[in-house]
């Protein structure tokens, strides 16, 4: 049995999730804690952390309610949308000293994705065969905006979707 366990993220967890950022990606890729606030406040969140018994933040999953094909751009905010049909990941990280114990399964069967049709991401670092082992297969974007949102997160950037079953 594991010392921990998936529950909601909370503005208490903030300043851990920023250590994980800054432990797991580039600079150019590290949000700061005025946008995660921001998103924690948005009707739609449905963000994730998994702490040890001590409260450090060893994961997190910022997610929420959104629509196939919308591609929320870094540093964006998660805007609710009248009609959700998808749960968007929009980051996903784990301490690196933390790798192989089941912390990313564990905060995606954590998700409450209920009523939510699809799951959609935007993989970056290689991560697209981590998230095809979980169902994802990329997907085109028609809508040059959303083009444009996922060009923001480099070249490599690829947008990946889902139906959901189960995480």
């Amino acid at each position: 049995m594991s010392a921990w366990a998936a529950r909601p993220l909370a503005l208490a967890d903030l300043p851990g999730l920023l250590a994980v950022q800054r432990a797991c990606y580039g600079a150019q890729y590290v949000e700061g804690h005025a946008v995660f606030a921001r998103r924690l406040q948005s009707p739609a969140n449905l963000s994730q952390v998994i702490t040890d018994a001590g409260g450090r933040v060893l994961a997190y999953l910022a997610a929420y309610r959104s629509l196939q094909g919308k591609v929320t751009p870094l540093h964006g905010d998660f805007d609710t949308v009248a009609t959700p049909d998808t749960a968007y990941l929009h980051d996903m990280a784990v301490l690196p000293e933390c790798a192989g114990q089941g912390l990313g399964p564990a905060l995606l069967a954590a998700l409450p994705a209920q009523g939510l049709r699809y799951g959609a991401l935007v993989a970056v670092q290689g991560a697209q065969r981590y998230w095809a082992r979980h169902g994802y297969q990329p997907q085109a974007l028609a809508c040059p905006t959303q083009r444009l949102h996922l060009a923001g997160y480099g070249p490599e950037a690829v947008y990946m979707l889902r139906k959901n079953d189960s995480y």
